[in-house]
């Protein structure tokens, strides 16, 4: 889902797109700023070592550099809420 998907699906709840947009762009925000505190949200930064890859038109290998990624860690209420609507 990009974030042009998240403001539409905002504006379908009787907002303007331009409202929808503040609204989308607060909330990464809020979530920006508590990552700077260290705080979870429920997403996590998680830090991956460099390691060899391959790449895949040339089969040439590389060094992959280490980077900090984004993971997203559902709650336990979520996972049940989730869980029921596939069942």
């Amino acid at each position: 889902m990009t974030k042009n998907d998240l403001v539409n699906a905002v504006a379908n709840h009787g907002l303007s797109k331009r409202q929808s947009s503040s609204v989308v762009e607060s909330v990464f925000d809020i979530i920006f700023r508590c990552f700077e505190k260290g705080e979870d949200v429920n997403f996590r930064i998680r830090r991956k070592a460099s390691r060899r890859g391959r790449n895949p038109q040339t089969g040439e290998s590389i060094e992959i550099t280490a980077r900090k990624v984004l993971t997203f860690k559902p709650s336990k209420g979520l996972k049940q809420r989730i869980n029921t609507l596939t069942a």
